[in-house]
């Protein structure tokens, strides 16, 4: 495969004059988008002319609209008899590709007729089936369920053959995730006669090897030309205390912050949990998003978050990569990132689609060296977030205390678990007997 050509955004212009049928219009009317961002101004002329891309752009971007108009375009213009599994949307997580569906939903509210359908872990795989045989203009997956699929369910392989259009969304967390092989079978699975959008948010050597092996002389639109960037409507901070008074200038942090929303960004589903115990001792509604939670529950914690009912959200890395969060107004990183990539991920949560935002880091002793990497990244020395010392150290024992009563609440309910499986376990011996 070629190299590929780099371009770059026209100025300005309108959803109708970057070439769009007058039906997609109406899509972006009732979604109420009122221009286009440089992602898509730039992305979506090129897709319009069938020709493949390469997209590097921050998170908040305006990704999803940028693959998913010019796809509704090219459906349109297509026979109707001809209209089952046109595109396959390949996203990282669940949550992501319940939020792309999210969006065609909304679009089919204008566009009567656009059937989409979404493949993931933690559903039942027959309902799936049963979906896949209503044949779905949109199929919107995570790698691996569409891979079971295409080995288990009947008819799935030869449907795929009528695919048109695919999108790779998150290339560099597909692949960070160790999802290649499947992200192989997929591309084998479709024809070669396609249009085929990627969008990273990093550029590395596994993502230039991909999009070696599955586009055809595709145009790069980067966004930004800094490797690691933020938006400049992002207000970034730093707090640099001692380890073990953490809990208590994190207090102080939310104190300060008040009502507004805010995620909490922990390494480890443990410390995710531990913390959210916490601060419900101390009286805050927090609420958890971690890998170990059910597809159901995950999906829940982020509906009452963006409705508002929770104003805070303790999450792991599995939420900072795309979530379309729209009113976020802090992000606290509690555990400072190891990699400067998941930095940028975490604090593209705020600041979106122009608004305004703030990103505080808390730096321990242990972190430093993580912290020094960020700012060397980033080009940039952020400022000191200043926080009464005095209010901090007044939350420390209260902290303490909570985080004693959380300690004992895990112990009793490990406790549980232990007698109810030794419970099974006899239960089961016993009818061996």
């Amino acid at each position: 495969m070629s190299n590929p050509i780099e371009s770059t955004p026209p100025s300005n212009p309108t959803f109708q004059e970057i070439g769009l049928l007058p039906e997609v219009i109406k899509v972006v009317e009732h979604l109420g988008y009122k221009m286009p961002t440089p992602i898509q101004s730039s992305s979506i002329p090129v897709a319009l002319k069938r020709k493949d891309i390469i997209g590097i752009a921050q998170t908040g971007s305006g990704k999803t609209a940028a693959f998913l108009l010019p796809m509704l375009n090219h459906l349109l213009n297509t026979n109707e008899r001809k209209r089952d599994f046109f595109c396959i949307v390949v996203e990282p997580t669940r949550e992501l590709a319940a939020q792309v569906i999210e969006v065609l939903d909304r679009m089919a509210e204008a566009l009567p007729g656009l059937v989409s359908c979404l493949l993931v872990g933690g559903m039942d795989e027959m309902k799936q089936a049963v979906l896949l045989a209503k044949k779905p203009n949109v199929i919107v997956c995570t790698p691996g369920r569409l891979v079971y699929h295409i080995n288990n369910t009947k008819g799935v392989s030869q449907s795929l053959q009528k695919t048109r259009f695919l999108v790779i969304d998150e290339a560099d967390k597909l692949l960070d995730m160790d999802f290649a092989a499947d992200i192989d079978k997929l591309i084998e699975s479709v024809p070669k006669q396609r249009t085929t959008m990627l969008f990273s948010a990093t550029m590395s050597s596994r993502v230039e090897k991909l999009q070696r092996a599955s586009l055809v002389h595709p145009v790069k639109i980067k966004q930004s030309e800094q490797k690691y960037s933020t938006v400049d409507t992002l207000r970034q901070e730093y707090l640099f205390i001692p380890f073990k008074y953490r809990d208590g200038y994190l207090m102080a942090i939310l104190q300060k912050v008040g009502a507004q929303s805010a995620i909490i960004f922990t390494m480890k589903c443990s410390g995710n949990t531990r913390l959210v115990l916490m601060l419900r001792q101390l009286g805050y509604e927090a609420i958890p998003l971690n890998g170990k939670m059910s597809q159901q529950k995950r999906l829940l914690a982020l509906e009452k978050f963006k409705s508002g009912k929770r104003s805070l959200l303790v999450a792991t890395d599995v939420a900072s990569r795309g979530l379309d969060i729209p009113d976020v107004d802090f992000v606290i990183n509690y555990d400072c990132p190891v990699e400067p990539k998941d930095y940028i991920h975490r604090v593209g949560r705020t600041a979106r689609a122009g608004k305004s935002g703030m990103a505080i880091t808390i730096v321990t002793q242990y972190s430093l060296e993580f912290y020094q990497r960020i700012e060397t990244m980033i080009e940039k020395k952020l400022d000191e977030y200043k926080v009464e010392e005095q209010v901090a150290m007044s939350y420390v024992n209260r902290c303490s205390e909570a985080m004693r009563v959380v300690n004992q609440i895990l112990k009793d309910e490990a406790s549980k678990e232990k007698e109810r499986i030794k419970d099974k376990n006899k239960g089961n011996a016993d009818e061996e007997d």
